[in-house]
């Protein structure tokens, strides 16, 4: 009887050493390979395949090595940071949220700032961020935050995950030893997608109604609350240059937000985002939104925002050129240069897609 107890109790204790063993090594695998870059850079010669956003940005901000930073939504992603590294010089890393609100990129921004020093930060400012909330929506969008906070008890969501080990890890390897995997192009999603006039047009509704112009000040307490965001940045920081800038939308955007009664609140967010950070001697802001043989073309456009890679590109060199820069002298008459776009948009260059019937209208 006895024996049998001790056989019993001795055979439960090699499994669980058994079990151990096996817990041990597959948390050490994933910290080793560290797919979502949690604890540090890539190691053993892997390459810093970033594809998810979401799980990767924070990791990759603090153990990176860089000093320049490319800040903005789903539209900043098909830049190459190559780009800009042999434009500027330094090494530079993308800090993207889709959804390019301020208090996000903020967030990413104060992640960098931990153990970095910048040199220059690249910040592309989308319209609709300057009316959007002054609060982080990692948390509410079900964000995984045992990869932001500091906690290492709940890494255990991190290292003994099963899509980690199974799909992440390989295409990690598979993407570092097999293929041609270009590192600059870190998170980019245009690799698979097209970009015809066909698609916006596709899948636009246009109202039927127009709706009553709003005050432009409609959007003034979330807008105070941005500027003041993103003002805090660029005060605590003199030793960096931020080069703002607003960036292409197709025409078929603009025609929605005049249809929406939007236009004109947005332009006016412009102009009081602009004027707050051109008095500061370490900012830049270019407005790129005025470019009619861009806009109006929609064959560089997937949807009425995302452009191809190649108007990344544009508006980097024109960055470079220093075209559209705006300075206190010249950022009202600009910006009203995309008010008077905006009216030709609706008289002008949209009419023939209406003539023809290749804008759908809301039922």
């Amino acid at each position: 009887m006895n024996e049998n107890k001790n056989k019993e109790a001795n055979f439960i204790k090699r499994l669980l050493i058994s079990i151990l063993i096996v817990m041990f090594v597959v948390a050490a695998v994933v910290f080793a390979l560290d797919p979502f870059y949690h604890y540090h850079k890539p190691w053993f010669g892997l390459k810093a395949v970033l594809h998810d956003k979401e799980y990767q940005c924070v990791g990759t901000l603090r153990n990176f090595d860089y000093d320049t930073l490319l800040v903005g939504s789903s539209v900043m992603e098909n830049n190459n940071n190559y780009w800009y590294d042999e434009a500027f010089g330094g090494t530079s890393i993308k800090a993207i949220r889709s959804y390019g609100a301020t208090a996000d990129l903020c967030y990413l921004l104060d992640v960098a700032y931990e153990d970095h020093e910048i040199k220059r930060v690249f910040y592309n400012i989308d319209p609709s961020s300057l009316s959007a909330s002054a609060e982080t929506t990692y948390e509410s969008t079900g964000c995984p935050m045992y990869l932001y906070d500091r906690n290492p008890f709940n890494d255990v969501q991190y290292l003994f995950n099963k899509d980690v080990i199974l799909t992440k890890i390989p295409y990690q390897l598979a993407n570092s030893f097999i293929g041609n995997y270009d590192e600059g192009l870190s998170y980019n999603w245009a690799k698979w997608k097209s970009f015809n006039k066909e698609l916006p047009l596709g899948l636009y509704t246009r109202a039927k109604v127009e709706t009553p112009m709003m005050e432009e000040t409609a959007y003034q307490n979330e807008l105070d609350a941005n500027i003041a965001l993103l003002t805090a940045q660029v005060e605590a920081h003199p030793e960096t240059e931020f080069i703002f800038f607003y960036p292409i939308y197709s025409m078929l955007w603009w025609d929605g937000i005049i249809r929406s009664g939007e236009r004109d609140a947005y332009i006016y967010n412009e102009k009081q985002m602009t004027k707050a950070l051109l008095s500061y001697d370490n900012v830049r802001v270019f407005c790129f939104q005025n470019e009619p043989e861009v806009a109006t073309n929609l064959d560089n456009y997937m949807d009425t925002i995302h452009f191809s890679p190649d108007i990344n590109r544009l508006m980097l060199d024109q960055i470079i050129t220093g075209d559209y820069e705006m300075t206190l002298d010249n950022y009202e008459e600009t910006i009203e240069g995309v008010r008077e776009f905006s009216e030709r948009v609706e008289n002008e260059y949209i009419v023939p897609y209406l003539e023809q019937g290749l804008i759908r209208h809301e039922d």
